[in-house]
């Protein structure tokens, strides 16, 4: 009986052993899993909340800008693209088509002082301002949280947890290859 009780306790060890190195490393996972998923609700609160600005914007500019319609539509469609994603490479490539499409608006809105002076396209401006600001710490705080995540799922011996108990590597919030050249701004002042 003796005999049999020491491999019975040496097999206890080694499983508690073994449980005692996964347990933590999968706690481990699920929160650096909990951190990513909050990271990126965080971005689509930001897109959320400028999704909501850019209908006013849109307006105000329209009052005071009738023939800048292509401007307008571009940003109409480029809203509509964002709300319409359901990846993050789709939002990222969406949110780069908005912010180019807003940065077109604001050159439009170079060629209407007395739009520039209103009170009320001013405070959307600084709102929308600040989004972009809010939008681009979320983006880094997302990237961050996967950047951690990622580094734990590919070294010794997270990799091998994360492939026994499903984790895969998070998607980072890339920007659209596009964004990579300068956006073209023109005054309409052709010299000849």
């Amino acid at each position: 009986m003796k005999k049999l009780l020491i491999p019975i306790v040496v097999i206890i060890a080694i499983i508690a052993l073994i449980a005692a190195m996964i347990v933590p490393s999968y706690n481990g996972f699920v929160s650096l899993e909990e951190d990513v998923n909050q990271s990126y609700a965080q971005i689509e609160n930001q897109l959320q909340r400028r999704l909501d600005l850019i209908p006013n914007l849109v307006e105000t500019v329209k009052g005071f800008a009738n023939q800048e319609q292509e401007v307008i539509n571009s940003i109409t469609e480029a809203r509509s693209n964002l709300a319409g994603a359901n990846t993050v490479q789709e939002q990222a490539n969406a949110d780069a088509k908005l912010s180019g499409a807003l940065s077109r608006l604001l050159v439009v809105v170079e060629n209407y002082p007395e739009l520039k002076s209103s009170e009320n396209f001013q405070q959307l401006s600084d709102e929308l301002a600040g989004t972009e600001n809010r939008i681009a710490v979320a983006r880094q705080n997302y990237n961050a949280s996967v950047t951690e995540f990622n580094r734990k799922a590919r070294s010794f011996p997270g990799n091998m947890v994360a492939g026994v108990f499903g984790f895969e590597q998070k998607e980072y919030f890339e920007a659209d290859p596009d964004a990579q050249e300068a956006p073209e701004v023109d005054f309409g002042t052709d010299e000849e």
